[in-house]
């Protein structure tokens, strides 16, 4: 699996390019908007909750002694929680919402790929793939939440909250990565086959993942850059597994 990994990391390298070689930048306009708006009521939403639940924490303390530093840990865990809500809400907002917008982009890729016509690979229509994109999105979600809270819950623990941080960090890239490649997925298998497909794939989609968190981490072009790169990144590695063969002859 790490070997996947690393190849979900590399392909990255070429998607600046590969955007500007097929001009589809303009098709990020409405992805990009998405993206900044999500983010921005998010993170309104995240510096105005900190404190609250914080305080509703602190409540947990009732002895005076000690009452400073347990508000000030519970502070901290209210931020942390608010942060974690945040990312996990945000991708998959973008994601969903961007599907529609993200096909077509992934669709002309594999075309340049493969040599085969775009209009050749799909007969979805812009609801359908937004239909598609929200069920995989709150199925995602749904799950993601589920593994967090234990998670959260080991971080608890001396020595083993750095390992509940790492898992967590590559769990948001796992469903990270799945949503960029179902972009792909979509115009080849169904619902549930393109789950078994990340599953069996689950190292690229985790390195895809990996890159895709770190970008939120860059202000404001971070957030701008994320979905193209990402998506692109994907795209290329997820029809070369689907069209070995072709994508071998073509290059």
């Amino acid at each position: 699996m790490l070997k996947n990994i690393l190849k979900g990391i590399k392909a990255y390298g070429g998607s600046f390019a590969l955007i500007s070689k097929l001009k589809l930048w303009k098709y990020f306009f409405v992805p990009i908007l998405i993206s900044l708006v999500t983010a921005a009521i998010i993170g309104f939403l995240a510096y105005g909750l900190s404190d609250n639940i914080g305080a509703f924490i602190a409540q947990i303390w009732v002895w005076d002694w000690g009452k400073e530093v347990f508000t000030t840990v519970s502070s901290f865990i209210g931020a942390t929680a608010i942060i974690v809500i945040g990312l996990l809400l945000y991708k998959h907002i973008v994601m969903a919402l961007s599907a529609p917008f993200m096909s077509p982009v992934s669709e002309k890729i594999e075309a340049h790929l493969t040599g085969v016509p775009a209009h050749s690979h799909t007969d979805t229509s812009f609801s359908e793939q937004l239909w598609r994109g929200v069920r995989i999105n709150v199925r995602n979600l749904v799950k993601e939440i589920l593994f967090t809270i234990p998670i959260i819950l080991l971080g608890f623990i001396p020595v083993v909250g750095v390992v509940s941080t790492i898992l967590l960090f590559l769990m948001q890239a796992y469903y990270a990565g799945f949503g960029n490649m179902d972009y792909t997925l979509e115009r080849h298998l169904k619902y549930k086959e393109s789950i078994r497909f990340v599953k069996q794939n689950r190292g690229l989609a985790i390195g895809n993942g990996i890159i895709f968190m770190l970008f939120l981490f860059i202000p404001l072009l971070g957030i701008i850059l994320v979905l193209p790169l990402s998506v692109t990144a994907a795209t290329v590695k997820t029809v070369e597994v689907l069209n070995p063969k072709t994508i071998n002859k073509s290059q």
